[in-house]
């Protein structure tokens, strides 16, 4: 069964969520569903297996959080809190994200969530999970460290989420799945979330989910309406300057900044801060504390730039971003839709800016192809690429040597020797050393006989 777009406006009130759960909502201001929530909150209730994709942006998160939280507070016996859904995500600040959300929904039930991830204290986690929780995010690796010192059982599991699952097979974290799977209960509902419906990420619904339930929320690989989008081409050596020129002189306050790579992360970041604009960086070398910092800093309005790898701005949600930047395109085409569905979430606008160099115009058309359409492009003076002219035809001037390949491909090297080159030494040529080398004699023997060596 696939369940496509449905465009009408829905309260939330509608879809059958306990009071509690609304009073939380109205309280966040949440008040018409989105279209992944309107498709997705009632088939949760049907507990089938689902494969939902969606963009970034769109309310995934209320999408499969609300349902689970309303059935988890309908059975809650009181005093007993016991891991009873397991939320699987790839990274730390999508997890801390994740949890957030859970918590605020919840904030009037009796449940009680815990986030885990590396880099935050073990043992800390460790003692709030035996105190008892009903419901865990969690990344792959540091869930499979609690299992295997003891620390949790996950028996009694009735929902399993696997939200970013493009980005989860990205990652690596597919194995780590698997053995969570491993120590999970047959009876189980299992939700699989995904920007991109990626065929590796169809593989892996049909190794966990059961005649699952489609739900495609817009064409995947299309950006939110509310984004607008612009390409300025630029020299690979003048990107720095380009993008500190643009959010200088356009005065924009709050900017994020995509770029693939932590080293290029580091130099941009020092390149922006010595143009006098004040910028932190998240990438995977940094520790929980030191990312932790810079995206508070950056929320706050401490910090104008915050300068991100893909994977450490997966999750991000920032409110009222209105400019994201791609210094570079992403290694993985569809990490494109998860950059720039930072901005115009909830239907606000947003604007994407990406630079590209002359060597990543095949990846623009990747990106493109992916969308299914073209993005507009814009030179600034000074900054785009020089043009070299390639001549075609007959050459105007005669002394200019001819660069392109002959009618039948490229020239073999000639065989012939040189003229400079010795010739190979003969028996001839040593009678000559040893004729020169003999004292000069004016007056010729009479009893010398003709020829060489006789006597």
């Amino acid at each position: 069964m696939s369940i496509q777009e449905d465009n009408s406006t829905t309260s939330l009130a509608t879809l059958g969520l306990d009071k509690k759960i609304l009073q939380a909502l109205k309280e966040k201001g949440y008040e018409s569903a989105t279209p992944i929530q309107k498709a997705l909150i009632p088939a949760v209730f049907t507990r089938r297996d689902i494969m939902a994709g969606a963009q970034t942006g769109t309310g995934k998160t209320a999408g499969f959080a609300l349902p689970i939280l309303h059935e988890l507070s309908r059975h809650f016996v009181v005093g007993l809190h016991y891991p009873k859904a397991v939320i699987i995500v790839p990274t730390r600040e999508l997890a801390k994200q994740v949890q957030a959300s859970v918590e605020a929904y919840g904030k009037y039930l009796p449940l009680k969530s815990i986030v885990l991830f590396g880099g935050a204290n073990l043992t800390s986690q460790a003692n709030r999970l035996k105190a008892g929780v009903d419901i865990i995010v969690a990344t792959s690796g540091r869930l499979i460290e609690h299992i295997h010192q003891k620390n949790v059982n996950l028996d009694s599991v009735d929902y399993l989420v696997l939200d970013e699952a493009d980005t989860i097979l990205d990652m690596g974290f597919v194995h780590e799945v698997s053995k969570i799977l491993s120590f999970l209960p047959t009876r189980r509902q299992n939700i699989l979330i995904s920007a991109t419906l990626s065929g590796s990420v169809k593989r892996l619904s049909e190794q966990i989910l059961s005649k699952p339930m489609l739900i495609e929320v817009d064409s995947m690989g299309t950006s939110a309406s509310s984004v607008t989008q612009i390409v300025y081409p630029v020299e690979k050596e003048k990107k720095s300057e380009l993008l500190s020129y643009i959010i200088g002189s356009r005065n924009y306050q709050q900017v994020l900044v995509f770029v693939r790579k932590k080293e290029v992360a580091d130099d941009v970041t020092s390149e922006l801060n010595l143009s006098g604009l004040k910028t932190a960086v998240i990438h995977g070398g940094k520790s929980s504390g030191e990312r932790s910092r810079a995206l508070d800093g950056f929320k706050e309005g401490k910090i104008r730039v915050l300068v991100a790898t893909d994977i450490a701005a997966r999750g991000l949600d920032i409110p009222n971003l209105a400019v994201v930047m791609n210094y570079d395109i992403p290694h993985v085409t569809g990490d494109y839709i998860h950059r720039i569905g930072r901005t115009g979430r909830a239907g606000a606008k947003g604007l994407a800016i990406t630079l590209i160099s002359p060597t990543e115009m095949v990846a623009l058309k990747d990106v493109e192809k992916l969308m299914g359409k073209s993005i507009p492009q814009e030179e600034l003076e000074g900054y785009a690429p020089k043009v070299e002219i390639v001549q075609k035809g007959a050459r105007k001037n005669p002394k200019e040597h001819k660069k392109a390949d002959g009618a039948f491909g490229k020239k073999k090297k000639s065989t012939t020797f040189s003229s400079t080159k010795k010739r190979k030494t003969t028996k001839r040529d040593g009678f000559k050393i040893y004729d020169a080398a003999k004292p000069k004699d004016n007056k010729k023997s009479k009893s010398s006989k003709r020829g060489r060596g006789r006597k």
